[in-house]
């Protein structure tokens, strides 16, 4: 994977030196990739932070839901995030949090067309107890035409509140900044960092912390590589500690500049030209990352929904690729896991146009301490949609037990209909604080893609639909003018 390098012009060089001053540029080239690094400030302990998705730090994760498509006081797909705060019972409707460009402390303003909540992610990035969310807004304008931007939601003892943008260094050399994100200590300085990805040349960006509510840049980096299609850009991205050493590793989706194939790898963003040193994964758009086994390895579901006639990497009715994760990253002595709907013991039958792998989420549901996988089957039955969850054991996953979820399920709100895309994304968080994981599902297409989210609280056999909730965009006061797409995105 040694792609020939390409290296910015040096008027366009000279031009991002003095925007930037008075911070210093750097051009780092490798035999693969141009890395455009500024300086990072120096390693320190970091305080205790809160865990991901806890914005008012009462050990209960809260949901985000992205609604890129609503209508914001007239403007069409401006785009809203609804957040709902956990409670012992699970996302909790009555206690939540509207965010939009033109909520009171937010920059910028909604506009058609800006697709805010495309993406999220979260993180204490400021290390006061309290997670913080990360907004993606890929269609806002800037610079130029959907330059994009990524806006900082500051948590709370009583939730979100204040916001400040991302630092974006490189604006003239992408578009769509922010259409994904992720946020840990890629570079081991005990700081944390976000990786953002948009469409070319620079695909890739990390923005260096701490990142606090007034502080200034400590510097960042932007990534070209040749093998990534840049006018598709890098679509996703994930995170974990594949290779036990408590650094999270991050993995990258995009398409391959030569033929348009799904392309995923792995990144080690503390190397500085980390675009040369990927370690290529079982080609997917999405992924999720957890500790399957429990041997101290995060490993890595890499979802592929696409039928093989439409991508190279997929399968009849699409499939799960589960690579397990050693000392240097994927373990070559493992064999990686492929899953279908025909695999022995998952329900249902591979069927063209399934979908299945279009979500998946790692967490511990049943709290026995191995990551259990939740997968999205949106295209199940006429894109009624469904779920499928399998279980994490000390030899990994199996799938003994595997359970099966749709709206026709007995206890499930709601029935499935055609369109519905059920299981479009999903996500295995703890919203009620007993360290079990609870399953959250999306179905952007419900109400003619007015759309809507359920959550299934977890035990120790799994999720139980006793108690299950779900609520569409007006409950939490988000428009359904158009087609708000209610859960494009969910809780990552």
């Amino acid at each position: 994977m040694r792609p020939r390098p390409h290296i910015t012009t040096a008027a366009r060089t000279a031009a991002r030196t003095a925007a930037l001053t008075p911070l210093a540029l750097s051009l780092s080239l490798s035999l693969g990739a141009a890395s455009l690094a500024l300086p990072a400030p120096a390693a320190h302990a970091a305080p205790t932070a809160a865990a991901p998705y806890d914005f008012n730090g009462d050990g209960r994760t809260d949901l985000a839901i992205g609604a890129p498509g609503a209508t914001v006081a007239g403007q069409a797909r401006a785009g809203a995030v609804s957040v709902v705060y956990g409670s012992t019972s699970g996302p909790k409707t009555s206690t939540r949090t509207l965010l939009t460009q033109n909520t009171a402390g937010m920059p910028g303003a909604a506009e058609a067309d800006d697709a805010f909540g495309s993406a999220l992610a979260s993180a204490d990035l400021n290390t006061d107890g309290y997670a913080d969310l990360l907004v993606g807004t890929p269609g806002e304008d800037g610079s130029d035409s959907n330059d994009g931007t990524v806006t900082i939601v500051w948590g709370s003892a009583s939730g979100l509140s204040g916001a400040r943008s991302l630092f974006s260094f490189f604006s003239t050399d992408y578009d769509r900044y922010g259409r994904t994100l992720a946020a840990g200590d890629f570079d081991g300085d005990g700081d944390i960092d976000v990786a953002v990805g948009s469409t070319g040349p620079i695909t890739l960006s990390l923005v260096n912390g701490p990142l606090t509510r007034t502080g200034g840049s400590n510097g960042g980096s932007g990534s070209r590589n040749d093998w990534w299609s840049s006018s598709n850009g890098v679509t996703h991205l994930s995170s974990g500690d594949v290779t036990g050493d408590g650094r999270p590793r991050v993995v990258l989706h995009g398409r391959t500049a030569h033929d348009g194939a799904a392309a995923t790898a792995l990144a080690d963003m503390k190397i500085g030209n980390y675009t040369d040193w990927l370690q290529k994964l079982p080609a997917g758009f999405v992924s999720a990352v957890g500790d399957i086994d429990g041997d101290g390895h995060a490993d890595i579901a890499v979802g592929n929904d696409r039928e093989a006639s439409a991508d190279p990497g997929g399968a009849l009715g699409g499939k799960v690729t589960v690579v397990y994760g050693g000392p240097d990253g994927p373990d070559s002595g493992r064999a990686p896991l492929v899953l279908t709907q025909d695999t022995a013991g998952v329900p249902g039958a591979a069927e063209k146009g399934d979908r299945f792998g279009s979500g998946v989420s790692l967490g511990d549901i049943n709290g026995d301490r191995y990551a259990d996988l939740a997968i999205g089957t949106p295209g199940e039955n006429g894109s009624a949609g469904a779920v499928t969850v399998l279980y994490g054991s000390a030899s990994g996953l199996t799938t003994k037990g595997a359970l099966s979820y749709t709206q026709n399920t007995a206890g499930v709100p709601g029935a499935s209909e055609t369109g519905d895309r059920f299981g479009e994304r999903v996500t295995l968080t703890d919203h009620t604080g007993d360290r079990r994981a609870d399953l959250s599902v999306s179905a952007p297409g419900e109400n003619s893609g007015d759309g809507a989210v359920w959550s299934l609280r977890a035990t120790a056999t799994g999720p139980t639909t006793s108690g299950s909730t779900s609520f569409g965009p007006g409950t939490t006061g988000i428009s359904t003018s158009g087609t708000p797409g209610y859960g494009t995105a969910l809780n990552s």
